[in-house]
């Protein structure tokens, strides 16, 4: 999933000489003030074409994710200067946003403004009282953006390749002020940095140097390219050498644990719930308590199938365990993998179309690939990586971390923890219909604030819901295996809420967490101990998927129970998802006010 599309992850931006040039973007006050003799909604029209502006000229990395490439050769320099010039910024859209009376503007565009000064809000609380940029190394990695530029088909090679060679010339100035603002890291983000920018090294290797070969860059030019390609890889080296010879043997390490005071307010800005961290996290620990109560009596049917010679243990928790072992036998093999995900999604997509369950846009391509080397090692086997709103015709990439080179052992409990049923589960989370089909639906959104301001939990949330969604309209034959299975997926939705609360605010231990995963979540030890890395190195996002699922799930029975028979769920998923990726809540407001 991409995580990808907040502002949350930017680092802050472009150099100060680059602000000095362009202080005119977006920032007069007569430009961005509502008009007294506007119409309330055409005046905030107009004011969010403005802020976008504004938005990609002080986050160019951010606006390349999003599909619009005027400025991918411009590399962000997280100065103390920089920083301070993006607070004044944000003060002046602060005070531009409340120059408009919210309660006098459309619904959708009401949603609209409580985003933008979600963003607002929550980008102070990051830069000034998170200060994630002072504690995470792996903020910083040239070779991400680099590699995204290279890998794109929205420009051809030689305008690709021009835009790296200006971007990677200030590689020195990026990483002196990475070094200069790292102060009392976190040992985990550290071991992350390294072995994130080692992968970058690999971006900056024989694949670009290729690229540039076969370019129609002049001599000059590819002399120009190669001088700084190699002046990339020495200041990528030198950051790598940094953290390992002097932030590691230092030892002055924060704790990865935000407290409850810092997970709370994080939770707000990013989750934006209509529910308190607190109140997900009791929801969760009921939750989990339902799931168990079904997969005891689905295993209890199922036991005579598959046990006929044994009596069922006495402890129903012992029992499930050894239902779904069983049915853990049945995966992929460990060279297979990747493959066998590319082969589950044509069924998908038929699965989809027969049901009528929503439309889907053939035209829009979803490539399975083997995960970037510059992404591995978060925690994540599986993600999205989806065009922006000003790309919409580009690929969608489904990562799958492939398993080649692992320990055999390794290996086998990891495709275990994704067998024969959870591998659809999974799949269908990460593509159809799942994230790949609510992306491409977000793109056409006409809010393009909804497309940009991409709510986590509720694009989390959407993949959880299609799981369920898909299992109710049948896929997998209803049957107790795949139910139980998806139990035990769903499990792992309702633990992550539970171990990210129970790690920052109550202190869980790593035995302990992992002691849960097993135990309630009947997960392998691999799949457990990634998900403590997980929580480890994030701090939330693990909690989205359990509250975005529940807000969807109650809202769409919310609806069958006004509309009774005439609830439709094509039109229900239809409809959710044409509102972009805006957090639940609105949504649920913006249907509501349809009925």
């Amino acid at each position: 999933m991409p995580q990808h599309y907040s502002a949350k992850t930017l680092l802050a931006v472009a150099s100060l000489a680059l602000a000095a040039g362009l202080t005119g973007c977006g920032d007069s006050k007569s430009r961005t003030l509502a008009d007294a003799d506007a119409q309330p909604d055409a005046a905030f029209e107009r004011y969010k074409t403005r802020f976008i502006d504004s938005l990609w000229y002080y986050n160019p990395e951010w606006a390349s994710g999003a599909g619009y490439h005027r400025y991918d050769s411009l590399l962000v320099v997280p100065t103390e200067g920089r920083r301070r010039t993006e607070a004044k910024m944000l003060k002046r859209r602060g005070t531009e946003l409340a120059d408009f009376k919210v309660e006098e503007l459309s619904v959708n565009n009401q949603t609209d403004w409580r985003l933008l000064q979600n963003y607002v809000q929550s980008s102070r609380f990051y830069a000034d009282t998170l200060r994630d940029w002072q504690w995470n190394p792996a903020s910083y990695n040239v070779g991400a953006s680099v590699g995204e530029i290279l890998n794109g088909r929205y420009w051809p090679l030689d305008r690709r390749l021009r835009a790296i060679s200006h971007k990677i010339s200030h590689a020195p100035d990026f990483y002196a002020a990475a070094e200069a603002n790292i102060n009392t890291p976190t040992k985990e983000h550290t071991e992350l940095a390294i072995r994130q920018n080692e992968g970058g090294l690999e971006v900056l290797g024989k694949a670009l140097q290729d690229s540039i070969a076969r370019s129609g860059l002049t001599a000059r030019e590819k002399e120009e390219l190669a001088t700084r390609l190699a002046t990339t890889r020495l200041s990528i080296g030198n950051y790598i050498r940094f953290l390992k010879t002097q932030v590691l043997p230092a030892g002055k390490f924060r704790s990865f644990r935000l407290g409850e005071d810092l997970f709370s307010r994080k939770f707000a800005y990013d989750i934006q719930s209509t529910y308190s961290a607190g109140q997900v996290y009791e929801k969760a620990l009921a939750h989990k308590q339902e799931l168990l109560q079904d997969m005891k009596r689905r295993t209890a049917r199922l036991w005579p199938k598959y046990f006929p010679a044994q009596p069922m243990p006495a402890d129903s928790l012992a029992a499930v365990q050894q239902m779904i072992s069983k049915l853990s036998e049945q995966h992929a093999t460990q060279a297979g993998f990747v493959e066998a995900v590319k082969a589950q999604i044509p069924t998908l997509v038929q699965f989809v179309n027969d049901k009528k369950l929503l439309t889907q846009d053939p035209t829009k391509p979803l490539v399975v690939r083997e995960t970037p080397l510059y992404m591995r090692g978060s925690g994540a086997g599986a993600s999205i990586s989806a065009p922006g709103p000003y790309d919409k015709a580009a690929n969608t990439y489904y990562n799958v971390e492939p398993l080649t080179g692992q320990p055999a052992a390794q290996a086998e409990s990891y495709l275990r923890e994704y067998n024969q049923y959870t591998l659809q589960i999974l799949n269908i989370h990460e593509a159809i219909p799942g994230h790949y089909t609510q992306l491409v639906y977000a793109n056409r959104s006409p809010s393009l604030v909804k497309s940009i301001f991409g709510n986590g939990a509720m694009i989390e949330g959407w993949a959880v819901y299609a799981e369920r969604m898909m299992l109710e309209s049948g896929y997998g034959g209803n049957s107790d295996e795949f139910w139980v299975m998806w139990d035990k997926w769903n499990m792992r939705v309702t633990l992550n809420a539970i171990l990210d609360h129970e790690v920052h605010v109550k202190n869980a231990p790593e035995a302990a967490v992992v002691a849960m995963l097993r135990r309630d979540g009947f997960q392998e030890e691999a799949e457990a101990r990634n998900k403590w890395r997980r929580a480890t190195l994030s701090q939330v996002q693990l909690s989205s998927y359990f509250t975005g699922y529940t807000e969807i799930y109650d809202l769409r029975q919310e609806l069958k129970k006004q509309q009774g028979q005439s609830f439709d769920l094509k039109s229900f998923n239809e409809q959710f998802l044409s509102y972009g990726s805006a957090p639940v809540k609105y949504i649920r407001e913006m249907m509501l006010k349809k009925e």
